[in-house]
């Protein structure tokens, strides 16, 4: 079926991308891979290339362009090469919307020029060491100084992404108490400079895949966070966490359906060049059953991220939509990939061959951004039950 969610400059802009993956990444990624991470410097390039500020207004430099669909593009082509841009995914599609939505003028003027360019990039920071999805039991604290000029920030998180290379982190903290009724209350967000006493990288996370993404623990101790730096008002900050949650539970809904397309288009390749007994293995029956089923697969997954795509650009994605989504592309994604890797036999273990680091990449999409067992919660709530 002919796909209508993309257009002209959609198809430019992929070009475009495409190519700068050819010449700036591909040729690097091993070794990122060996180094677990890529280097600071690559922001500074997507920069120039303009991703970071498609979404940003114009007057802080960016494009003003309110949709996902770039995005989108962007992580069917790493996909494709099978590359990652690190932590850049949560720098434009975890923090992004939250400046936009909560910053005050004041701080979207100081923030989102160097936004853009990859001069400061941000990371988020809600989970912590014993409190995985549970983000109302976090206790990373922040308190008002008496002068009431700065909050005291304690604590600490884990599961970081963009850990090691972030300039500021948007800190999620107890500024509050919970109340009897209410455990949710007493959470703000503070944009928090890595640069401050006080604060720290601990352990570099040794991940099973997304190797050059920089995973990190963080600590805060006794770190000064100017009022200034308050982002929303106080207190709100679980629901303000809420409504950016479809958005990221669908880039990684888009992302695994980007994955098993890549995965199908790894194991076509692979099975059309590798003989066996003289024929090449895609000529036996059982490798046409099996691609068959998977592109069934991943044609499925396409209608569902192309009819989401379109809603959350139309702001009407809701967060069980988000969810059903998210369940549905990434248990699609771990199905096909699965099974390409296994038309590859012995080589697809190898890491050098895409389709490992597909496999490696693709399981924590079950898991974070809410695990699966956390979807088909949300979905059931949805449907009354």
């Amino acid at each position: 079926m002919r796909r209508t969610v993309f257009h002209e400059d959609h198809e430019d802009f992929r070009k475009t991308l495409r190519a700068f993956i050819e010449t700036e990444v591909s040729p690097y990624y091993e070794q990122w891979l060996a180094d677990g991470q890529m280097p600071r410097e690559f922001y500074y390039k997507l920069g120039e290339l303009g991703t970071f500020g498609i979404e940003v207004p114009e007057e802080y430099g960016g494009a003003g362009i309110s949709s996902f669909k770039f995005s989108a593009i962007q992580y069917e082509e790493t996909a494709r090469a099978a590359v990652s841009f690190g932590g850049s995914s949560v720098h434009v599609a975890l923090c992004l919307p939250y400046i936009l939505s909560l910053g005050t003028e004041e701080q979207k003027q100081r923030w989102l020029p160097p936004f853009v360019t990859g001069e400061t990039m941000f990371a988020i920071a809600m989970t912590e060491p014993g409190t995985g999805s549970d983000l109302a039991g976090m206790t990373t604290t922040a308190k008002l100084s008496e002068d009431g000029g700065h909050y005291v920030l304690n604590g600490a998180k884990t599961f970081i992404t963009g850990g090691v290379h972030a300039d500021r982190v948007i800190v999620c903290a107890r500024t509050a108490p919970p109340k009897d009724d209410d455990r949710r209350f007493g959470i703000s967000l503070l944009v928090v400079d890595t640069k401050a006493e006080g604060y720290s990288v601990g352990r570099k996370l040794d991940k099973l895949g997304l190797k050059v993404s920089d995973t990190a623990e963080l600590s805060f101790q006794d770190v000064k966070v100017p009022v200034e730096d308050l982002l929303g008002e106080e207190n709100k900050g679980f629901s303000y966490l809420g409504q950016n949650l479809p958005q990221e539970r669908f880039s990684i809904a888009y992302g695994a359906y980007s994955q098993a397309v890549a995965a199908v288009e790894f194991a076509k390749k692979y099975t059309k060049e590798r003989l066996v007994f003289g024929k090449p293995v895609s000529s036996f029956q059982n490798t046409k059953f099996e691609l068959a089923a998977c592109q069934a697969e991943v044609d499925a997954a396409q209608a569902v991220v192309d009819r989401a795509l379109e809603a959350l650009d139309a702001d009407e994605l809701t967060p069980a939509e988000a969810a059903s989504a998210k369940l549905f592309c990434t248990e699609v994604a771990h199905r096909v990939i699965d099974r390409c890797l296994q038309l590859h036999g012995g080589y697809g273990f190898v890491n050098e061959y895409p389709i490992a680091r597909l496999y490696a990449d693709n399981r924590v999409n079950r898991i974070y951004g809410g695990t699966s067992e956390v979807m088909k919660m949300i979905i059931a709530k949805d449907m009354g039950l």
